[in-house]
């Protein structure tokens, strides 16, 4: 068997890296009972630019925030012939928020993937549940160290129990002699407490230290070990405060003699000399959210008598008499319990007892055995399936339509554009892209669900239309909160995107009030249409175009100015596409899809087949740019995809998803080949999670969809736009839907 793993590593000063070198150790090395059969290498995270000189296991590494390293890896991971791969999970070595960046990578991997979790939290972030839930979804099998770690998984991330399996933390198979270890170090004369780990103020090593005063009052050739360096993260953004503050309080309260402060990350030789060394351990942490502790299990897995705070890992660990625990920041208690063992070294010696006998089970080789067996069982499975799966067109699993967000954003105005997170952003105004978008929106739930709040929503967006036009007919676009005009002529595009919402009421106009003003707005702005210069305003305007003659077919005027329009789009994609470039221009922008678009309803009107013949080709262009890996990934905004260049990855936005599923729904009118509709749905699910990221858009709390990815994960503001495109693509759906099993 070969196995991946990915993970810091040594000669890294980290925690997870020591870890993995015992865990990679312990399966491919030492294991017990098994002959030497077994093979593997190591992807290590490099933090913030940083190098290591890793040893020859380590065949690849991934700088933590750059995420083409991520998909490169992947590649290597896939190609290097391993049968299984075990990744190292904790917040913080991952690039991206919440460590987002590490889920394109497990998506890409072709190969069985067993996660151990170092740290599991009871409160997360809305973006650090969101990566948790997407990585446990892809495993095989999920590791943790603790049962309340099982129950936060299974309650709070809704993994199902059986994905879960528990080993406890290894610990290294080390022997010393403690008279040896207290001789070595100069040591035999005094009672030794120990703490060790990186050093942060949540260690809580203070409460320690102002309970020595006591201690030694009856002992006092105690000495309290303080070994570790502080902690990275810790030293980059605070430096030594945190030591600084003990060292004085140390030199305060006099214990100048009695506590050692060994700045050091040290070999897991001379660390367990200390162990052996100490007298009593002790984890003295500030709060209860510690689900794993790597350094109490050392100290129980060598025997050690333990006191400890009861964060999580030390209530489990130290139960059955293996350990003493103390109320948090209890510094009277720490001294009562500290003496009484010192004074009763029967009842020391019986909870070193109890918990060396548990240590013989936790030893790496055993641990590794573990890991070994459930790599051996997932990979003889074939029932479990991760979620890779065919696309099925399954509404199940779409989330209730809701219109909860649309009302927090509309007042007797119109629409806000802006929102921070779900909250409208008052400051940002309104504009008439964002009110048109809402227009269609309703009208289209109007139309599909008899949706009455969709039909009490309509006339304010349309109202705000009609305010924003000029008397030549084109119209404003941006209005203040407190109604002031910004600007005298708005842009192009969203000149275009209204009249397509002014068309597609004129065609499903709901009463005769609304279709009379519908009318009046379209009318004036017709004028203008041949005056437009951009394609992108070209192409929504031909949409509204071909909904209008849907319910006035008869106008011959308007059909010829549909005709000169497609000619014009026609014209630049003859200008620009060569045999590998099958496009309108000389890069791919934003909104690509709304130019296939406009051509596909255009042909379905005029029946042309040179703007059939360009809106397939284009569409197949833009489809084989955006679907390689049978999930939509759309052009990012961050530098686009000019001719002979490469695409950005990011930043995508929902408006181009929504293009997309507009353009196969349509498609499939026009050529009523049902796989346009199974393309639809799988761009679709780009906003559920199926997508680069492996992040849900969509906020099922706020109901609201997030503006889009960025480089360092999702922008966690709902504005309209973004709102909008999700409501519009999931009404699509909708209609998709019935048109999918109209040909069944």
């Amino acid at each position: 068997m070969k196995i991946a793993f990915i993970s810091t590593y040594i000669p890294r000063e980290c925690g997870i890296g020591t870890f993995t070198n015992n865990l990679f150790n312990s399966v491919l090395v030492n294991t017990e009972n098994q002959p030497k059969t077994n093979t593997g290498f190591v992807v290590a995270l490099n933090d913030n630019d940083l190098t290591y000189k890793y040893p020859e296991e380590v065949k690849l590494t991934i700088r933590q925030d750059y995420q083409g390293d991520y998909l490169k890896a992947v590649k290597y991971i896939n190609l290097s012939g391993a049968d299984l791969c075990i990744l190292e999970h904790e917040f913080g070595i991952f690039g991206g928020q919440s460590g987002v960046y590490i889920l394109p990578l497990l998506y890409r991997l072709e190969i069985p993937l067993i996660v151990t979790l170092h740290t599991v939290l009871k409160a997360p972030s809305y973006n650090e549940k969101a990566v948790l839930q997407e990585i446990c979804k892809m495993a095989h099998r999920i590791v943790v160290m603790s049962h309340k770690a099982i129950e936060f998984l299974t309650q709070i991330y809704q993994v199902p129990n059986e994905k879960i399996v528990l080993i406890e933390h290894g610990v290294p198979d080390i022997h010393f002699s403690s008279e040896a270890s207290k001789k070595e170090f100069k040591l035999e004369n005094r009672k030794v407490l120990l703490t060790f780990g990186f050093i942060g103020r949540n260690k809580g090593i203070e409460t320690v230290i102002k309970a020595l005063p006591k201690i030694i009052a009856k002992y006092p050739n105690v000495v309290y070990i303080v070994l570790g360096k502080t902690h990275p993260n810790v030293l980059r953004h605070s430096g030594e405060e945190y030591r600084i503050y003990l060292m004085r309080l140390v030199n305060t309260l006099h214990l100048d003699k009695n506590v050692v402060f060994l700045n050091e990350f040290i070999d897991e030789q001379d660390l367990f000399k200390y162990l052996y060394a100490s007298d009593i351990y002790i984890t003295p942490y500030l709060n209860e959210a510690q689900i794993t502790s790597g350094t109490l299990s050392y100290a129980v897995g060598v025997g050690s008598a333990v006191i400890s705070t009861p964060y999580w890992h030390a209530e489990e660990l130290l139960s059955n008499e293996r350990g003493i625990l103390f109320n948090f920041n209890n510094s009277d208690e720490i001294s009562a319990i500290v003496n009484d063992l010192l004074e009763h070294p029967a009842k020391m010696n019986n909870i070193k007892k109890n918990a060396a006998n548990y240590g013989i089970n936790i030893t790496w080789p055993k641990i590794g055995e573990r890991y070994l067996e459930l790599a051996k069982k997932i990979l003889k499975e074939d029932s479990i399936s991760i979620e890779k799966k065919e696309i099925d067109f399954d509404l199940l699993i779409l989330p209730p339509f809701s219109l909860a967000h649309i009302n927090r954003l509309t007042d007797d105005t119109g629409i806000i554009q802006h929102a921070k997170f779900g909250i409208p952003n008052l400051k940002e105004g309104y504009c008439l892209d964002d009110n048109s978008r809402a227009l269609l929106m309703v009208l289209m739930a109007y139309r599909q669900m008899k949706d009455k709040r969709a039909l009490e929503l309509s006339p304010i967006y349309l109202s705000y239309i009609h305010y924003m036009q000029n008397a030549d007919g084109t119209f404003r676009n941006f209005l203040s909160f407190n109604r002031n005009y910004l600007d005298k002529v708005g842009s192009e595009d969203s000149f275009g995107r209204t009249i397509w919402a002014l068309g597609y009421l004129l065609y499903n106009a709901p009463n005769d009030a609304y279709f009379q003003t519908g009318r009046l707005l379209f009318n004036n702005a017709s004028p203008n249409f041949e005056k437009l210069k951009s394609i992108r305003g070209i192409a929504n305007t031909m949409i509204g175009i071909c909904y209008y003659l849907k319910s006035a077919p008869s106008d011959d005027s308007m059909t010829e100015r549909l005709r000169n329009m497609a000619n014009i789009l026609v014209k630049h994609y003859e200008n620009n596409q060569s045999p590998d470039w099958k496009w309108f221009e000389s890069l791919l922008a934003y909104d690509n899809g709304i130019l296939p678009l406009a051509l596909l309803h255009s042909a379905q009107i005029l029946n042309d087949n040179k703007i059939t013949k360009t809106a397939i080709e284009s569409m197949d262009f833009l489809t084989m740019h955006t679907m390689k890996d049978n999930y939509l990934s759309i052009i990012g905004n961050e530098n686009w995809f000019k001719k002979e260049g490469e695409r950005s990855v990011f930043a995508q936005q929902p408006v181009d998803a929504m293009a997309m599923i507009l353009m196969y729904h349509q498609a499939y009118y026009l050529k009523k080949d049902k796989n346009y509709l199974n393309i639809l749905y799988t761009s679709f699910l780009w906003f559920l999670g199926e997508n680069d990221l492996r992040m849900s858009l969509y906020d099922f709390e706020t109901k609201g969809c997030c503006d889009g990815f960025e480089n360092y994960g999702v922008n966690r503001n709902q504005g309209a736009e973004s709102s909008l495109a999700y409501l519009i693509s999931y009404l699509t759906v909708l209609q998709a839907y019935d048109d999918f099993h109209k040909t069944i």
